[in-house]
């Protein structure tokens, strides 16, 4: 084998080596969003896949252990049991009735074990009934900002 083929072979065997890295890499990251509903009609590998799962946390689930943060999310009339075990703290939202969206793989015993978990309070950021838009003075009547912030007009 002379050295042309030799690094013909090389060069081909580093670009197979990562077509076939970023393929798995591609395959593994991806993360499938399923209701609650429906993840008793996945079967085979559909059920191994990463899955993304959302709902209401269910009050009084929410159970702190060493390790771990177990809770239940409910959706349409069904509900999930969830064991956290990512190393990011809890949102400061995972509370009792807040939406939750966790992402992980569903075990064999029917757990689902998350590796991430989103949570939000929707009620928390929305406007008050009748109430007035965020901003400085009233529509149509300008009135100064508060002294040490930055004023639009400045030359």
């Amino acid at each position: 084998m002379n050295g042309k083929s030799k690094f013909v072979l090389g060069v081909g065997i580093i670009v197979g080596t990562l077509v076939w890295l970023g393929w798995v890499g591609v395959t593994e990251s991806k993360t499938y969003y399923h209701t609650i509903p429906e993840l008793a009609t996945l079967s085979g590998s559909e059920a191994r896949h990463r899955i993304r799962v959302g709902g209401d946390i269910r009050s009084g689930s929410i159970q702190r252990l060493p390790g771990r943060v177990d809770f239940v999310i409910e959706q349409e009339g069904k509900s999930l049991p969830v064991s956290y075990v990512g190393r990011d703290p809890l949102p400061d939202t995972f509370v009792d009735g807040a939406q939750a969206l966790v992402e992980g793989r569903r075990m064999p015993d029917g757990r689902f074990v998350a590796e991430k978990v989103q949570a939000k309070c929707a009620s928390k950021y929305e406007a008050a009934p009748g109430g007035a838009k965020p901003g400085y003075g009233k529509p149509g009547r300008p009135e100064k900002a508060p002294a040490g912030s930055a004023s639009p007009n400045r030359s």
